[in-house]
């Protein structure tokens, strides 16, 4: 490893540590700083006084061993005297790592300004190299006890301008003794005898953040060693640089950039929010500049999706009745399962009986004679539906549970239109959830207690929950909604009101009028307005769900009265596939504040500039819309011949929009992972900053009130710059370039 060339870093795997250091006349301050760092390696201090408060140093600043020793000094008789000895000891030490050695030619004495300009290029030129070999999650770690007082101030700038992880220096008394006012070789392969070790103190007199105007383009030029660039040092050889003629000057690039810095930061944060097709959060644009030109140049990645589930986020499409996967349903199951009677039990296992006894033979094979009929659903209706539902998740094998919900139906593109079975192949996976669990008390808190788990799971500081009381409890939808809550305020959540010091995610309620029911839904209406002068802030509006083709909400216009005059916000299931007319019924005849899905307004651009105008948000569910409509995904290769995703459409018009799940438990998903889904299914991908810019908009369009709504964005922006601002969240593991 140690002749490699100077590219070729440590294994991937290891942090990249790097000591660089400049010689003048007392070589053996190399080792003495070396002996320090590697004491593995080569214990110069193990019989030092303050052995234990010498590791005790290294330890508290986290520095590594070095993999790499760069030096950097003049020309001259006395420094090639130095030179000689260096290489000399490190030679007989057994070339324990690479020695790379620059000398700034037509320097000696720095007695004029041009050898002192000379040198200070060489050292941030070394610097800036450094920084980069040794990586963002890197050590480069200056030595500033070698050389004149000038290198050392021209490493020392250069660590300062560049982000060196510490300064370091060595003391002694005056005089020194002979064993280091003379240093021999030999002295500094073993440890220092107990009288010398006391005479040296490594110490840490500083460090470097790097500067955030190096990591942007100014004057048309990036700072990059390949902008200023170094011949290669092979181990063990010196190199004699000389600057080309008329070759840009790093040191003096870096004092114009902090010259205009403040200026010139500011004109760069002005442009780059002029560009951003929607407001992001303002503290963001405080980032280093560098940061802020990651997070927009850099493509989001399956490698991001630890950052991206950290992120305090909202979910304004999220299911009731699709939510939970199956460990969870089987956990709701046995709680109703514990509240039956043994007769209870009896007559639901008579109800699943048919089903569970297909399994006698064994588990089930995709496509085999032994499935289950496609409408074994309707089996369970009827009184004893939660009962026999639980039989179902609690004696049913794994395996077949898996088949029947989900392989039967694989693979998940376009159901709605590829599969015999319709919209029907895509509730399949929901069938053993939602009202078949919640009609039954019992299964409340253990569902309220998943749901909250996911959120804090999922990062949510908001999810507005969606469903059907009216299904959920016919006879007293008011009293479900109110254990519901209830259960949900037990498991930590907050349902009226935002305190950023509960810590509990913030959860609404929805509430979803079937069009399929059609002479029912002025009743549900006025039953929700009820509900919603007792239920506070936690019932925050209604949907309109349900086949598109069964009413057209023209037609519903004079049932969602009531819910006018009551003020309550609106939200549509609209557009689905469907028509966009039905999407401009919606905003005109029902007043929507939002559109669920609204997939084709793509078709209507005057339409779309009017929900621009109006303000009016689509909640996008990119992994519900491929499974139901169809769109092309390239980890999909059944979604090939699907049309692309329109949300490269909708943000270049700049339509109001939130990313959703829709229902977790039946696509599989996280809303993390709905960020991902949409970066992989728009056409040219999206980028870490759009995230940030979406999850705005749906704290924005959210339906809590006004005031909780600013509480909630103040307090996840300022976690959202905390989280950005970490240097560990600035660089997550991901593949290499291909």
């Amino acid at each position: 490893m140690h002749d490699q060339a100077l590219a070729a870093p440590p294994a991937a795997s290891r942090i990249r540590t790097l000591l660089l250091c400049s010689l003048g006349t007392s070589w053996a301050v190399i080792p003495e700083v070396y002996g320090w760092l590697a004491p593995r390696t080569l214990d110069l201090y193990a019989h030092h006084p303050d052995r234990a408060g010498l590791d005790a140093t290294r330890s508290r600043h986290g520095l590594l061993a070095p993999d790499e020793l760069w030096v950097c000094t003049t020309e001259g008789a006395r420094a090639q005297q130095s030179l000689d000895a260096l290489i000399g000891w490190w030679r007989r030490l057994g070339r324990p790592l690479p020695l790379r050695l620059w000398i700034a030619a037509g320097t000696d004495q720095l007695a004029t300004g041009p050898e002192c300009a000379h040198f200070r290029e060489l050292a941030f030129r070394l610097m800036l190299r450094a920084s980069e070999w040794a990586g963002a999650d890197g050590q480069v770690v200056l030595s500033l006890a070698g050389g004149r007082k000038t290198m050392s101030a021209d490493l020392q700038a250069a660590g300062a301008a560049m982000g060196a992880t510490a300064w370091l220096h060595v003391v002694g008394p005056e005089p020194l003794p002979e064993a280091l006012s003379r240093p021999a070789a030999a002295t500094f392969l073993q440890p220092l005898p107990p009288a010398v070790a006391g005479a040296v103190m490594p110490l840490v007199v500083g460090s470097g953040v790097r500067g955030e105007l190096l990591d942007v383009e100014f004057e048309g030029r990036h700072v990059t060693a390949a902008s200023y660039p170094l011949p290669d040092a092979p181990a063990g050889d010196v190199v004699r640089w000389a600057l080309p003629a008329g070759a840009p000057l790093l040191h003096a690039d870096l004092a114009n950039r902090q010259r205009a810095g403040q200026r010139w930061l500011g004109n760069f944060v002005a442009q780059r929010a002029r560009q951003d097709a929607y407001e992001t959060w303002p503290s963001l644009y405080r980032l280093p500049a560098g940061r802020l030109e990651q997070l927009r140049g850099q493509a989001l990645l399956a490698a991001d999706r630890e950052l991206l589930r950290r992120m305090p986020k909202a979910d304004l499409h999220r299911h009731l009745g699709g939510c939970l996967g199956l460990a969870d349903q089987q956990a709701a199951a046995a709680a109703i399962w514990q509240a039956l009677a043994p007769a209870e039990r009896d007559q639901a296992m008579i109800v699943a009986g048919p089903l569970l006894a297909s399994d006698a033979a064994g588990p089930p094979q995709q496509a085999s004679p032994r499935d289950w009929p496609w409408q074994w659903p309707r089996g369970l209706h009827g009184p004893h539906r939660a009962a026999a539902t639980a039989a179902l998740l609690l004696h049913a094998p794994p395996a077949r549970l898996q088949h029947e919900l989900y392989g039967r139906t694989e693979p998940r593109i376009a159901l709605k239109a590829r599969s015999p079975h319709g919209f029907a192949a895509y509730e399949r996976p929901g069938e053993l959830s939602g009202s078949a669990l919640l009609a039954h008390p019992a299964a409340i808190a253990p569902h309220a207690r998943a749901l909250v788990a996911q959120a804090r799971a999922e990062g949510l500081a908001l999810a507005e929950l969606r469903g059907s009381p009216q299904k959920y409890r016919p006879s007293d939808p008011l009293a479900f909604l109110r254990e519901l809550e209830a259960a949900l305020r037990a498991a930590g959540a907050q349902t009226r009101g935002f305190d950023p010091a509960h810590g509990g995610p913030r959860i609404g309620f929805l509430w979803i009028l079937d069009r399929r029911q059609r002479d029912g839904i002025a009743a549900v209406v006025r039953q929700a307005v009820e509900a919603r002068g007792a239920l506070g802030g936690f019932l925050l509006g209604l949907d309109l769900a349900g086949d598109e083709g069964t009413q057209a909400p023209e037609q519903l216009a004079p049932a969602f009265a009531p819910a006018f005059e009551a003020c309550m916000p609106v939200t549509i299931h609209a557009g689905e596939g469907e028509r966009a007319e039905n999407i401009w019924q919606a905003a005109y005849h029902l007043h929507a504040d939002r559109i669920g899905h609204g997939l084709t307004l793509v078709d209507r651009p005057d339409l779309a500039q009017r929900f621009r105008d109006r303000g009016i948000a689509l909640e996008l569910c990119p992994s519900s819309n491929r499974e139901v409509v169809g769109f092309h995904d390239p980890a999909f290769a059944a979604s090939a011949d699907c049309p692309d995703y329109p949300l490269r459409a909708f943000m270049q018009a700049g339509l109001p929009l939130a990313l959703c799940t829709d229902n977790p438990g039946i696509s599989r998903t996280t809303l993390a992972d709905e960020y991902l889904v949409a970066a992989r299914m728009r056409p040219g991908g999206l980028c870490l900053w759009d995230p940030l810019a979406i999850s705005r908009q749906a704290f924005t369009h959210a339906f809590v009130p006004a005031a909780e709504r600013e509480s909630l964005r103040r307090a996840v922006e300022q976690d959202l710059f905390s989280l950005l601002s970490d240097p560990a969240s600035a660089h997550p593991a991901r593949p290499p370039p291909p």
